[in-house]
This record gives structure tokens, sequence and C-alpha cells, in this order.
């Protein structure tokens, strides 16, 4: 039960913060690409359609592969592969958004490019990226354990649910709850902040 806690609060530590760097990074390249347009937007939109030519769960493997296990190998790949989602849904609120009355009346006041982008438009199209950041935390919970069940995540001996699970997979006939409850728990985890994002 202690490792189930310890491993419980270290996977959902990262996850938090693995969020944390693809959003800020996707919301600023959303931002320039949906503001800018032009060859901005074209450079943004070639590099997202580059990393979503790769299934995410195979590139943050990949990744991790290459850079070997631990939590900053972790962030790295996650923030690799995870921003370009941040990055469409903020390009996308921001074209329908510059287009707005409130956006012209702040040009013809004179406002710079960069006041316009972060005092204007973002407070009003980042809503749609912090509900979407709810999905996205279970979705790099479920990385982390996955790379913790392939030893790729955190090194022994610190607790993690992903190598709980793949522990305790050996003795399924006769301690079942090794590998059940650490896997039930990512379950109710992800279907709690699934209910939380809703």
């Amino acid at each position: 039960f202690t490792r189930l806690l310890y491993g419980l609060r270290l996977d959902l530590r990262i996850a938090f913060i693995a969020v944390l760097f693809p959003f800020v990074l996707g919301t600023v390249l959303g931002t320039l690409a949906g503001y800018f347009g032009g060859w901005v937007d074209a450079i943004i939109m070639r590099l997202v359609d580059i990393v979503l030519a790769f299934p995410f769960y195979v590139l943050v493997i990949a990744l991790v592969f290459v850079l070997g296990p631990g939590e900053r190998s972790i962030y790295v790949a996650i923030t690799t592969v995870g921003w370009v989602s941040y990055a469409r849904i903020i390009r996308g609120e921001i074209l329908v958004a510059k287009r707005q009355d409130y956006v012209t009346a702040a040009r013809s006041g004179g406002l710079g490019d960069l006041r316009i982008m972060t005092r204007h438009l973002l407070p009003n199209v980042i809503t749609q990226a912090f509900i979407y950041a709810m999905s996205d935390i279970v979705q790099d919970i479920l990385a982390i354990v996955t790379l913790g069940y392939f030893g790729l995540g955190i090194p022994p001996p610190t607790a993690d649910l992903g190598s709980m699970i793949n522990d305790g997979q050996n003795f399924l006939s006769t301690h079942w709850q090794l590998t059940t409850i650490p896997g039930l728990v990512v379950v109710l985890v992800g279907l709690g902040l699934s209910l939380i994002g809703d």
C-alpha cells in the first residue's frame, strides 16, 4: 500500500509537470501561427504535421529509449510529442478570435502585436487548451505507466505504478493483487481526471 501511494504520487507529479511544458510551448507556437499567419504559420504547421505522422506512444517510447530512463527523459519526450495538440487548438481559436471587433479596436488603438496576443486574444481562447489539458493528463499518466512497465520509466528502487504492474505479473496465480490493484488505481485515476475535465 505504501509503494502504491508513493508510486501514484510520483506518477501524478510527473504527469502534471509533463502537461505543463507542452501546454506552454504549444500555446506560444499556436498563438504565433494563428496571429501572424503566412510563413510563420506554414513552418509551425509543417512541424505539427511531422510530429503527428508518428503515433504518440511509439514516439514517446522511442525518445525515452534513446534518452535513457528517468524523469528528465519523460519530460523531454512528452513535451516533444505533446505540444502539437495545444498548438492546433490555440491556432484554430486565434484564427477565429483575431477577426473579432475587439481585436480590430485594439489594433486601431495603436496596441502592439505582443499586447494584443497576450492581453486580448489569449485570455479569450485559452479555456479550450485548459479543457484539453485534463484529458492530456490522463494520456500522460498512461504513457508514464507504459514506460514504467517496459522498464523505461523511473529506475528502481523508486516506486512506480508501471514497474509495480510489471513486477507483479509473475505472481498472478498466487498473489493477483500485486498487479491488479495498481492497474485498478490507474483506471480510477484516469476516470477521475476525465470526470474533472468534463
